[in-house]
């Protein structure tokens, strides 16, 4: 995997300035870590293991405290990234969607139908289009250091299977708080809601929503969706990557010999999380079977079937084009088309 281009000195550099300067460093006593998610599944336990390497690589110099399940933005997760920017926190784990608010070209990744599989995901992060992002991110006041992973959002429901579009008339699906999300819903004929997750599950089982959109490794199996959504459609409608990112500000007090570190390691947990999230799911079915043996009715949609959803949401897509920015969204698409 490709790493981001980062403002970061060489290594060898970082060799040459040697050891005793940056065991000389003196930061603050806790580093906050922000993410939205908890500390079990691959993201949760991503950041557990990143927080240990840190101390332990850096000699107790950076000691990384996990704020889980959105302990520093209370319960509004579009805040993280001005939380980063502004220097509240100095790492998060999180979601491009949470981000996009604030870095609209993250929006790429919920363009709906746009990546048909990991390959051609990691493509266009490893890409141009992934270069590019990171410049972004970084002109508003965050280093992003790795690209992490939630997953390819499928939808489950308590009602009916979901074979073709017309199956999601009038289903009340709750969906993230972002527009893309809400346009291409409504476009399928769905009947979008926003709520916060724990409120999304009561309504689960009280039946007064009938669905949801979530990966399956990190949201439907470990939440054990199948005790109120029978029916799981894998259709990979978006994807939803994860970036590990420090605040500029933060990132500016680290020694030469510190950055090198953080990016390294960085760089090896969000290799491990993204393997973590794409088990069971990449080069084998055993995801999907244990949903089906839990009791889901799972149907997986052939290319030609996902084509009638693509065509459904196409004019989401095209308006979108616009939000994301037309050079960008070209550049992935034709790193899409090569990918095999």
């Amino acid at each position: 995997m490709r790493r981001w281009v980062a403002p970061v000195i060489a290594v060898a550099l970082g060799v040459a300035v040697g050891i005793a300067p940056a065991q000389a460093q003196q930061y603050k006593p806790e580093f906050k870590n922000s993410l939205v998610v908890g500390p079990t599944g691959p993201w949760g336990e991503a950041a557990i293991r990143f927080a240990d390497r840190l101390k332990e690589r850096t000699q107790g110099r950076i000691n990384i405290k996990n704020y889980f399940a959105g302990q520093l933005f209370a319960g509004k997760q579009t805040n993280e990234f001005t939380l980063l920017n502004q220097g509240v926190a100095d790492f998060a784990f999180g979601s491009t969607i949470n981000w996009s608010p604030q870095v609209k070209e993250l929006n790429l990744f919920a363009m709906p139908f746009m990546f048909p599989s990991y390959k051609a995901l990691d493509a266009v992060q490893e890409g141009e289009p992934g270069r590019k992002l990171a410049q972004l991110i970084e002109a508003k006041g965050v280093i992003p250091l790795a690209w992490a992973e939630n997953g390819f959002r499928e939808v489950t429901n308590s009602k009916r299977a979901v074979r073709k579009p017309e199956d999601l008339n009038g289903l009340k699906i709750r969906v993230v708080g972002s527009p893309i999300f809400i346009d291409t819903f409504r476009a399928l004929g769905a009947n979008p809601v926003n709520m916060n997750w724990g409120e999304a599950q009561q309504a689960f089982v009280s039946g007064t929503v009938d669905g949801q959109e979530n990966p399956i490794v990190t949201v439907i199996t470990p939440f054990k969706l199948w005790t109120s959504q029978k029916h799981l459609t894998v259709w990979g409608y978006a994807i939803d990557p994860v970036i590990i990112g420090v605040s500029k500000l933060t990132w500016n007090s680290l020694s030469p010999a510190d950055r090198e570190i953080v990016k390294k390691t960085a760089v090896e947990v969000a290799a491990w999380e993204k393997a973590a999230a794409r088990k069971g799911l990449e080069g084998s079915t055993e995801g999907i079977e244990n949903l089906k043996k839990n009791g889901m009715e799972v149907v997986v949609l052939s290319p030609a079937a996902i084509a009638g959803f693509r065509e459904k949401t196409r004019p989401v897509y095209d308006k979108w084009v616009g939000e994301v920015g037309a050079d960008l969204v070209k550049s992935a698409e034709q790193i899409v088309s090569k990918t095999k």
